[in-house]
């Protein structure tokens, strides 16, 4: 089993900046891909940014420039520095993790999310 635990969410005025963090815990053996996705209200969950195992990053294209993905793999955490929000970046963000555990087993896990709200 493994656990993810999210945090840094909140309330922030358009223009400023907001670090999100998503820890994992349990049985993991390797971790590969870390990444964060967003869902706003009424609309699907997209992808917001992603980092590999060997450090490449994709972003998508409302973010670029703007955020950051990073993660330090000793403390199996992966990082989102947000910055200049705007008020469309306001939603639930997730974080998901891809790896192997214990067992040998694959597995992808999904944090239980934290608000983001970006007010005009």
């Amino acid at each position: 089993q493994v656990q993810l635990v999210e945090s840094g969410g909140g309330l922030v005025q358009a223009g400023g900046s907001l670090r999100l963090s998503c820890a994992a815990s349990g049985s993991i053996s390797v971790i590969n891909a870390m990444g964060w996705h967003r869902q706003a209200p009424g609309k699907q969950r997209e992808l917001v940014a992603v980092i590999g195992s060997g450090g490449n990053t994709n972003y998508a294209d409302s973010v670029k420039g703007r955020f950051t993905i990073s993660r330090d793999n000793a403390k199996n955490t992966v990082y989102l520095q947000m910055n200049s929000l705007k008020p469309e970046d306001t939603a639930v963000y997730y974080c998901n993790v891809d790896g192997v555990d214990y067992f040998s087993s694959t597995f992808k896990y999904w944090g239980q999310g934290t608000q983001v709200t970006v007010s005009s």
